[in-house]
């Protein structure tokens, strides 16, 4: 260990991270009278010793430390508040656990695991439980009260059963387990007779099995559910332990628990004996998934089961196929002829396959990077001579030896064994890595092992400028420029990302810096809003030709600008102007005439007059105002055909008022041909006359309407009394047609006569008289008129007929 501790370890607060985590002391004063006026020190070390951060301790009374699943440190106060610390002391967060544990102050605490997350168990002084199965999302859960309950408990631990932390006590000879509504008594099968107390108890790093220590002597173990009892042993000692924690390997039969003492250590399990050790210094034990790790002031020490494949290979006398391989591998480097005897051995009992695969397993427990090259020499030795042993294992192995020497190194300080580097993953791995601010190494790794750029370097890189940005002793253009440098157009790394941790810790200026280099408008807009840069905002938003992105930033200044200073923004963004004007004519109206009124705008001003009469005008007075503001517009806006037309509709509504009045039904907002109809419809074809004289309607537009009208009436007396009254100005065709259109050919008839030449054939056509349109067509000798004819010969009874046409056609080829 490389630290120079000037403290015992039994004077301080210890907590270790598990799979090879930093350790975390703080002196505690407050244990001793004469030191209560020193103020205390948290000091973090790698698991090698190496310092990590030192910070004088300016907080309450400190009753436990633990560190969390992300490696945060959790420091329980004696109030009941919890105050989480990073890995380099830098502060994170704090949580309260409640006002009852604030009132009855912290006896004791743990921190625990579970699949939820981090959680943390209170004891108080009312002797009641309180604990949070997560402490990321903070749900405080008051425990049933122990019946009797008057002093603390001798020991007590955290169980996860079901996915639901459970409190187990001991209280005399009594054990009691806690879930969220009741408290239960429990009793472990198979105990054995006259104990009086229990002294200590660990669970499982599993949480799987439980240990008691009784004050007999005896070290009960069993299933953590307290059903079923594993076995049972006699230590001789009747001392209270310091520590004792479960020592065991994933999928391994053997159970042991590792109990430690002021100057001794005991390993117990299903043997009747034990492996004990002599401690030279006070020591901690932590409790790991395939072991213990044990640390002193000048040593750290891994306890584990001798993992199967390592047995096999270096018992003594062994003759298992992977003990044989490595004797063979080393008599071959020897040039000796019993390497060719060994392999024999091996392939005539058909185990090498076997051989090869004890050897890489072997090699990935050793830590000892020596013994791992012999092993793996072993195996590849073994491996040529089997023609289709698959070598994806034994490359695996290689690669992830090579990432478990590089961070077991001294420096680096994370001895992980191989099957917690298996359980933690690589990811979780590199994520330590960036956490302590490896991160050439952490890229290393990416690239050695090629992780997908997204997984690896660029995420690795994105953590290296969120860190970079919080040196504050760089002027921000150095530090923009180096993260770009770096970074460049790395996939999967995100500007804005980077820019608003800069944000974050006070520097403005630098993350606007940087979001000049993020390419997408989505992402620097609204961090530009978070820092009330919103017309750099719009601007971006602008360039980006996202209309949605416009809108934001848009609402966004509304909300923030005053009226004026806000339109004044607009002017100077025609794009933005153009966007909000089409908002406010679906949402803001006032607003955007306000608008056209600053811009000057009198032909948009008018248009918007307009609308505004007949959308929100009711009255006619109101509306007729209305248009007669329009009108005024346009004449400023020099458009005298729009003004003009706005003076005829005011016109057009006070008439509509007025015959409403006077004839009653429907007029208003009627247009001015429909307007006529009406009339005519009426009956007031005289008035409709006046209308059309007054607006100047076309004698032809006029006379449309007039037939139109009396044909919808049906009223064909009338009718035929118009068409006499003058010279028609659209001719008699459209007579026809409209007769027809009613189904009246008697009346058709009447104006096919008086229809002009031009299209007498076409009238005679629509009224059925293919004869006769046959004559007028020949008299004309019009080929368009002959082929029109023709087409609408059918059957026999037309057969004379297109005779006829045929023989005119004949006769006029020859002429």
């Amino acid at each position: 260990m490389d630290w120079d501790l000037k403290e015992e370890l039994r004077d301080c607060l210890v907590a270790a991270a598990p799979y090879g985590g930093p350790i975390a002391l703080l002196r505690n004063p407050w244990r001793k009278e004469k030191a209560a006026s020193v103020r205390p020190v948290l000091d973090i070390y790698s698991a090698s010793g190496m310092p990590l951060a030192s910070l004088l301790w300016k907080s309450g009374p400190v009753v436990s430390l633990g560190w969390s699943a992300e490696e945060e440190l959790l420091c329980v106060q004696e109030d009941g508040v919890v105050l989480v610390y990073g890995l380099h002391g830098d502060f994170r967060r704090h949580f309260s656990m409640g006002n009852e544990v604030l009132q009855n102050r912290v006896l004791d605490a743990r921190i625990f695991h579970t699949e939820f997350g981090s959680g943390v168990a209170i004891l108080t002084g009312a002797h009641r439980f309180t604990l949070s199965a997560n402490v990321g999302d903070l749900k405080l859960r008051r425990m049933p009260e122990v019946p009797g309950l008057q002093s603390a408990p001798s020991c007590w631990t955290t169980l996860c059963q079901d996915r639901v932390a459970h409190i187990l006590l001991a209280v005399g000879p009594d054990l009691y387990l806690l879930d969220h509504a009741t408290c239960s008594t429990v009793t472990p099968p198979g105990l054995a007779p006259g104990v009086s107390s229990f002294l200590q108890m660990a669970v499982s790093f599993t949480y799987r099995h439980l240990a008691l220590f009784t004050d007999t002597g005896y070290i009960w173990m069993g299933t953590a559910s307290l059903k079923e009892k594993l076995c049972e042993f006699n230590c001789n000692i009747r001392a209270p332990p310091k520590q004792m924690v479960w020592c065991s390997r994933p999928r391994s039969k053997e159970r042991a628990v590792v109990v430690a003492w002021e100057k001794r250590l005991m390993v117990v399990g299903d043997a009747p004996e034990s492996i004990q050790f002599v401690l030279d210094e006070d020591s901690y034990l932590v409790p790991e998934l395939d072991g213990v790790r044990i640390f002193s002031r000048s040593t750290h020490e891994f306890l584990h089961e001798v993992p199967v494949a390592s047995e096999e290979i270096f018992k003594i006398a062994s003759m298992a196929p992977g003990a044989l391989l490595l004797e063979a591998q080393k008599e071959y480097e020897k040039e000796s002829q019993k390497a060719d005897e060994y392999l024999r051995e091996i392939q005539e009992l058909g185990q090498l396959t076997q051989a090869v695969q004890q050897c890489i397993e072997a090699a990935g427990h050793e830590h000892r990077p020596d013994m791992q090259k012999s092993l793996l020499r072993a195996a590849s030795f073994g491996k040529c001579f089997l023609d289709r042993f698959p070598p994806d294992g034994f490359v695996r192995m290689c690669q992830d030896l090579r990432v478990l020497n590089a961070i077991r190194d001294y420096h680096i300080g994370i001895p992980l064994t191989y099957s917690q580097y298996k359980q933690l993953t690589i990811q979780v791995l590199l994520d330590r890595l960036v956490l302590r601010r490896l991160y050439p190494l952490a890229i290393q790794i990416c690239e050695y092992l090629r992780l997908p750029e997204v997984q690896g370097v660029s995420r690795i890189l994105a953590h290296w400028a969120c860190y970079k940005v919080q040196q504050k002793d760089v002027s921000d253009e150095d530090v923009a420029r180096a993260i770009n440098q770096k970074l460049g157009d790395t996939p999967g790394v995100s500007y804005s990302d980077i820019a608003a941790r800069a944000y974050g810790c006070g520097r403005t200026e630098l993350a606007i810096k940087l979001l000049e280099y993020e390419p997408r408008s989505g992402e620097q807009v609204p961090l530009l809003l978070k820092m009330k840069r919103s017309k750099l905002a719009l601007s971006k938003a602008i360039e980006s030709g996202d209309t949605d992105l416009v809108f934001t930033v848009l609402l966004h200044l509304k909300n923030e600008l005053n009226r004026g200073d806000f339109f004044m923004t607009l002017r100077n963004q025609p794009m933005a102007l153009s966007l909000y004007r089409q908002f406010c004519k679906h949402q803001e109206l006032e607003t955007l005439k306000d608008l056209y009124n600053q811009d000057d705008n009198h032909q948009e001003l008018g248009s918007f007059h307009i609308r505004a009469s007949y959308a929100a005008e009711e009255r006619i007075e109101g509306r007729v105002a209305a248009l007669q503001t329009a009108a005024d517009a346009f004449y400023k806006a020099k458009n005298e055909f729009a003004a003009k037309a706005t003076e005829d509709q005011m016109r057009l509504l006070r008439l509509q008022r007025r015959l409403e009045d006077e004839l009653g039904g429907q007029f208003l907002d009627l247009s001015l041909h429909d307007t006529v109809t009406t009339l005519i419809l009426g009956g007031h074809n005289k008035r409709a006359e006046q209308l059309a004289r007054d607006f100047r309607i076309p004698d032809k537009r006029l006379w449309w309407l007039k037939l139109t009208a009396l044909a919808d009436l049906e009223d064909w007396e009338e009718l035929e009394k118009f068409s006499k009254s003058k010279k028609s100005p659209i001719g008699y065709l459209p007579f026809v047609e409209i007769c027809m259109k009613q189904h009246n050919k008697y009346e058709a008839k009447k104006y096919a006569s008086r229809v002009g030449p031009e299209q007498k054939v076409k009238a005679l056509l629509l009224v059925g008289d293919v004869a006769q349109a046959a004559d007028v067509a020949i008299e004309r000798r019009n080929e368009a008129e002959l082929s029109l004819v023709l087409s609408h010969c059918t059957g026999a009874t037309d057969g004379a007929t297109a005779d006829k046409i045929q023989r005119a056609r004949a006769q006029a080829q020859k002429k």
